[in-house]
């Protein structure tokens, strides 16, 4: 059985084919949130939650 590589690169285009504009401003905007909430947000409980969202999400970050 051949292994298949997922880059994100085929994620990006895969999610351009599929999602609206609209759905895509969405998907930025509540990124941009988690940004500014990880950075003016440094209390230590909200930033072990925001990190285990995103190890729940999917998202690797170290």
């Amino acid at each position: 059985m051949a292994a298949t590589t997922d880059t994100v690169h085929d994620r990006i285009d895969t999610a351009r084919a599929d999602l609206t504009p609209i759905q895509l401003a969405a998907i930025v905007l509540f990124a941009a949130a988690i940004g500014f909430t990880l950075l003016f947000l440094q209390e230590p409980i909200a930033h072990d939650a925001m990190h285990n969202f995103r190890h729940g999400a999917g998202i690797t970050c170290h």
